[in-house]
Order: structure tokens, then sequence, then C-alpha cells
């Protein structure tokens, strides 16, 4: 382990400068740098050997984890890294370390960003909104100035909607629909729903979309949904049970799963970042769509513009996405898009102050928290 202005650089024993260039061409794909903030963390414990291991971006494709933490957490950062290194995965070329993201995110193509401080007892909302949106303010600003122009940027720390607008609004050199907020998780819990109602398995259910914020106002959409390529209304026809115990259920499974475990979703929570990724780096099955949080100004649907909401997404397996144009939203569903909506344009005002538009205002309508952010 050495020390290279301010980051612990971890060099592998299969380090690729041990491959002749010849060999480095015919052997591997360009070499991926992937930064992951939080690393320390649970979600990142799990998640980190999945993209060190090639599940996610498959058995051929070599990276370079960049692993961001905090003064308090170093040294459990150079335990994961030992951790990575001990592994001996033949693709992971590069372990880098350090608590300066104008360090760690120098050239990622990929920012994965799930470092966010939880909700102490007694703290509002709003103080939250600020505490954690000043991190990913200067993490926006940190990744505009030293990160790929085309860098991928992933945000799952919470309130991850807003995180995600913050972010976007000071790397104003980044394209604003390179940043998602991970819903995935959310799709991936309302699927199980649906497939566990059905009596199905959970990959007969296809076109699910989530709308709206990461909380409890979130809308999970079964109008749109299929079961074995059938309508979900068509299959389960107890609509009471769609548009309550459902949509209750998939906003709510997160706290019912803290209640039964004693603690968050970490596990899961990383596998819908692998999934995340791979809607992305993968095309779109033919009539199938994802759930994205992303940037809403020129969306189709008529939802608010400057805001990062969720929606259904479908991607050509470059990277990049298009948003999903032939959608049904009847009453029900877009009522309740509205509602979430208001909710993330509160939001954005209360946090006016870090994305530049001026004084902040917090007219929050309720805390609609996921227990997740406690």
């Amino acid at each position: 382990m050495s020390l290279i202005s301010g980051l612990d650089r971890f060099t592998l024993c299969f380090s690729s400068n041990l491959l002749s260039q010849e060999e480095e061409t015919k052997s591997w794909k360009k070499l991926i740098k992937i930064a992951v903030s939080g690393a320390a963390g649970m979600i990142s414990n799990h998640l980190l050997f999945k993209l060190a291991s090639g599940e996610v971006f498959g058995p051929d494709q070599p990276v370079a984890l960049k692993l961001l933490g905090s003064e308090r957490s170093i040294q459990a950062l150079e335990g994961v890294a030992m951790e990575l290194e001990d592994s001996l995965f033949p693709l992971l070329r590069e372990v880098n370390i350090g608590i300066d993201p104008y360090e760690v995110f120098q050239d990622v193509e990929w920012a994965l960003l799930i470092g966010a401080k939880p909700r102490g007892p007694g703290m509002e909302r709003a103080d939250l909104l600020d505490i954690n949106g000043q991190i990913f303010a200067e993490q926006g600003k940190a990744l505009n100035a030293v990160a790929s122009r085309n860098v991928k940027v992933m945000v799952v720390g919470n309130p991850c909607n807003t995180n995600a607008l913050i972010c976007m609004k000071n790397a104003p050199d980044i394209p604003a629909k390179n940043f998602h907020a991970l819903t995935r998780l959310d799709e991936n819990r309302a699927k199980c729903q649906l497939a566990l109602k059905a009596g199905v398995f959970y990959d007969k259910v296809s076109n699910v979309t989530i709308w709206g914020n990461h909380s409890t106002t979130q809308v999970p959409d079964f109008l749109n949904a299929t079961i074995n390529g059938l309508p979900v209304t068509e299959i389960i026809k107890d609509r009471k049970w769609l548009e309550e115990e459902f949509t209750e259920k998939v906003q709510k499974r997160g706290g019912v799963l803290i209640q039964k475990w004693g603690r968050s979703s970490a596990a899961s929570t990383s596998v819908s970042i692998v999934d995340a990724i791979r809607s992305l780096i993968t095309p779109t099955p033919k009539g199938d769509w994802f759930s994205s949080g992303v940037y809403t100004t020129g969306n189709p649907y008529g939802i608010a513009e400057d805001i990062i909401f969720s929606m259904a997404c479908r991607s050509k397996g470059d990277g990049d996405y298009e948003l999903v144009k032939d959608v049904m939203i009847d009453d029900f569903l877009w009522n309740r898009i509205k509602k979430s909506e208001a909710e993330l344009l509160a939001e954005k005002r209360c946090v006016a102050h870090l994305t530049g538009e001026g004084i902040a205002v917090c007219d929050l309508p309720g805390d609609t928290m996921l227990p997740g952010e406690m």
C-alpha cells in the first residue's frame, strides 16, 4: 500500500501491467472506472463483490474500483480493499480508496453514490434534505471537475430523488440525462407482490413502473403491468386489492422488513443497483421497460419539469435511455402521480440554496419519508 496524492492505492497482484499491450488488447476490453461512495457501508459490502466478479458488466470486462469514504471510515475502507484483493477477482485491476471526491472521482465512467447520513432522532426531513444535500452538492461539483464527461451517476443515498437533482445541478457540464435516482428496488418489490398474488414466478411479470418519489408517495403502476403478456387487471381482477393493499405493500415494504429483521434492506438494494446498471448496458427486451428516477424536462406525460421523477424507461444497451411513450394513465394513476410530483416540487424548493435557485423555502406536505432514511 502506498499513498499517492492523498489517495490510498492498492496495486493488485494481477495488475494489468503484467500483460503486454498485445495480450491486453486481445484479452480484455477497455478498463471501466467505477466510483462508489459510502463504500464501507452495508449496501456496498454486498455490491462491491458483484462489481469485481464480473456479475454486473460482464465476464470479460476489467474494472477499477474507486472507493469514497470519510475520515471516520478510512480504516474500514482499508479492510474492504484487503478483502477485495484477497478474493483474487481476475477482472479487478485496481482498488483505490480515499476521502476526497476530487481524487476518487478522477476519470470515472460510473459513479454509484450510496453514502448518505441517516435521519437521527428528532431530525426533521427538511434538516436531512439540507445535510445530505450539501454532501451531494459537493460530489456533483467534484464529478463536474474531474469525472468522464459522459459519466453515469446513480444516486442511492436518500432522499435519492432530490439528492440526484442537487448533484445534477452542481454538475452542469455533465448531461442531465446521465443522472439517476434508484427506484429499481421498488419496482422489484412491486413485481414480487404481483407474482405472489397471481401465483406465478416473478419473471412472468413485466412492464412494471414506479412513478414519482422514492418515498411513501411513490406510485407502483399496475395499470400498464402484464403477467404472461396479459394485462395485470385481467389476471388479478380484485381492483380494490390493486389500488389499496398492493400499493401500500410496495410503499411500506422497507419499513416492514426493518421491523422484522432489525436492519434495512442492504442485500436487496445492492441487487437492485445491479439490475439498474444492467438495464442501461443491455438492450431492453422488446415491449418491456424499467423504472428509474430521471430528469423530467421534455417528458411526454405532462409531469412537472426540472425534477428527478421515476418514470418508464427503455435502453438500447449503450448506457443511455429513452422514456416510454406508449403508457396508459387513468385518473387513479394520474392523481397519485400528481401527489408525488407535489412532494418533489416541495423538496426542490427546500434545497433551492443548494441548486443555485435562490433562498430555500420549506413547505413539505407531510412526512412521507421511507423508514430506511431513519
